[in-house]
């Protein structure tokens, strides 16, 4: 059993704002949990602008590289299998490019969802929502 001295205990049923009334105490506290709310949603929208911005700029350049580089696939893909044709049979050789190119699309398909599983969005709005969660618990005791 804990022994806690007078003063302890006395100062645990002191209030921490004596001349204000209930009502006021009340009115602060919603007052500061909504301005608080009000931040934390302005600082999410400001994290999230700047996110989009920079993944948006990001996106358009891979998806120009993307119809280069599938061009490209194209073209060397028909190469490949109609170097494969001098020894294979014309439709078999196409059909074992096809092969190639599906098994590395499943490769990289399982790689880019896995990665994709591993972004953790909005950090600094989930962390400061964690501490204001707190700091509303020692509010309310």
């Amino acid at each position: 059993m804990t022994d806690y001295s007078i003063t302890d205990r006395e100062r645990a049923t002191e209030p921490l704002q004596p001349d204000k009334s209930l009502g006021e105490l009340f009115g602060e506290l919603t007052s500061e949990v909504g301005e608080l709310f009000r931040k934390e949603v302005e600082l999410a929208q400001t994290e999230a602008r700047s996110e989009l911005k920079q993944a948006g700029a990001g996106v358009g350049m891979l998806v120009g590289a993307g119809v280069g580089a599938l061009l490209a696939l194209s073209m060397l893909s028909m190469a490949l299998a109609w170097w494969l044709d001098k020894e294979l049979d014309r439709g078999l050789s196409f059909a074992l490019v096809g092969v190639l190119w599906a098994i590395i699309a499943a490769v990289l398909a399982a790689r880019g969802k896995k990665q994709a599983a591993e972004v953790k969005p909005l950090p600094e709005t989930v962390q400061t929502l964690k501490e204001d969660a707190q700091w509303v618990k020692a509010q309310k005791s």
